[in-house]
């Protein structure tokens, strides 16, 4: 029997607010900063603290919430989400049930040849927990993270593929950060995942019994969990098994999920009105007014580039994928009109220097000017494209325009015939097996030959008149 898997994702992802949820605790990072500093009353659950909503995370929600095609709701209130464990300061997490925030959205995501449409059912706001850590025989526990605004964006289970997860979740982060609501870092925890996943017959509408998956902290690990997972499942009922309803953990290092526990309906959590917090009103005004606050969105910016620019689409969706690369590459753009040149120039030098000093864009020194500058340079025929790479990673370490540098250190090309004639010479006189070979018939032979001529002069020959001096003479030779 043939299968197809039934996937839908819960994503969590930290607000990028100054304070925390319901109360005025300093937001930091929790990975660097001295645990339980950043905690306060409110936070920690002490009796007799009242909490406050935080207005920009509410702003927040409903700006992801458009960006992602939901209704936003008219009248939402808080409900306590009760339940016990030691990184819950309160015994309860104060989250929306009943009334989220957003609603009945959609993303759309390409994946495997094809463009698929994936429901969002919601995308509400809570608190996070606190972060546990085990030392052997026991645990710690930092509140620094109680309290930070969490959103939580649930998809409809629409997703078939382990691949059309991952790009889901690629999708929505990108998304997150054009907005600069979250920055999506999974690796810190910024960004959390869960999957719900069961398998049913080709062509079934009926639902297999769901499977929570967890410890999902990348992309790659998204994508194995759920392709180890469907495969264990399919297994336990080609097998006459029955799947059980449980949560199941990624283990990364031995590549496989692993029972944590069963799983919790929503009856477990005695979900109840938070009674110290009034509802959420908001109005058509403020929702129109952020409205007009959202970026052009990445899908919108893709679209542009590959119509007024002129790009491959795959090229166009590189370079969108990252808000801060997309308004450097149309800063080059306005400063050197011309988009292809520009495009290989950012995804080839430029993303190769950022990965070789694991930086992102706003941390390189060179600005769209000095790019353009160093392109213009190329033209007029003052540096090569050899010379040019090797200008721009002196303009990457310190920042200087490219005329400074040529200027300094002399790299403008060797563009007058007097001056390669020896040169061209005395490759003729070191390569005579390479001459002999061109002058057998073996074109290729003359483009070894115009190679060295750009080795002895460091890059600094104009190739084309190398190699019209390399024919030349060689034509002469008996």
């Amino acid at each position: 029997m043939e299968y197809e898997a039934v996937i839908g994702l819960e994503v969590h992802a930290q607000l990028l607010t100054r304070s925390k949820m319901f109360c005025r605790c300093q937001v930091v990072d929790s990975t660097e900063a001295e645990p339980n500093l950043y905690t306060c009353p409110v936070c920690t659950g002490m009796p007799g603290s009242l909490p406050v909503i935080n207005r920009k995370a509410v702003e927040y929600t409903i700006m992801t919430g458009l960006a992602l095609n939901c209704q936003i709701a008219r009248r939402t209130f808080w409900e306590r989400k009760s339940y016990f464990y030691p990184d819950l300061p309160k015994g309860y997490q104060i989250s929306q049930y009943q009334l989220p925030l957003a609603y009945g959205g959609w993303l759309e995501v390409e994946a495997e040849g094809s463009r698929r449409r994936i429901g969002i059912t919601r995308a509400h706001l809570e608190e996070d927990t606190g972060k546990l850590f085990h030392r052997g025989d026991h645990s710690l526990v930092d509140f620094n993270r109680a309290g930070v605004p969490l959103l939580e964006i649930v998809s409809e289970p629409e997703i078939r593929t382990p691949e059309e997860a991952r790009q889901y979740l690629m999708r929505l982060r990108t998304i997150l950060r054009y907005l600069g609501v979250s920055t999506g870092d999974m690796e810190k925890g910024a960004m959390r995942c869960e999957a719900n996943v069961s398998v049913r017959p080709k062509g079934s509408r009926e639902l297999g019994t769901k499977v929570e998956v967890k410890n999902l902290n990348s992309f790659r690990s998204v994508k194995l969990a759920l392709e180890h997972e469907i495969a264990r499942q399919i297994a336990v009922l080609e097998g006459g098994g029955r799947v059980e309803r449980v949560t199941m953990g990624w283990d990364e290092v031995r590549g496989r999920t692993v029972v944590q526990r069963s799983k919790e309906a929503a009856e477990d959590y005695r979900y109840f009105p938070e009674p110290d917090l009034p509802p959420l009103v908001v109005d058509e005004a403020w929702v129109e007014a952020l409205r007009a606050q959202l970026p052009e969105l990445p899908e919108a910016k893709r679209a542009r580039f590959v119509r007024e620019y002129a790009l491959p689409a795959d090229v166009a969706a590189v370079l969108v994928e990252d808000r801060a690369v997309a308004d450097y590459y149309e800063a080059c753009v306005a400063a050197y009109p011309d988009p292809r040149t520009v495009a290989h120039w950012v995804t080839g030098e430029v993303f190769r220097l950022l990965r070789r000093s694991n930086q992102e864009i706003g941390q390189m020194r060179v600005s769209p000017a000095h790019l353009a500058e160093l392109l213009r340079l190329v033209d007029a025929g003052t540096l090569t494209l050899t010379l040019a790479k090797a200008v721009f990673e002196e303009m990457y370490e310190t920042g200087q325009a490219p005329g400074q540098i040529v200027q300094a250190r002399g790299l403008a090309v060797v563009g007058e015939a007097k001056d390669l004639e020896p040169i061209v010479q005395r490759v003729i006189q070191e390569h005579p097996d390479a001459v002999a070979q061109y002058l057998g018939g073996k074109e290729g032979a003359l483009g070894f030959l115009i190679g060295q001529v750009m080795k002895a002069t460091r890059g600094k020959a104009d190739p084309k008149l190398a190699g019209r001096l390399l024919a030349e003479r060689l034509r002469r030779e008996p």
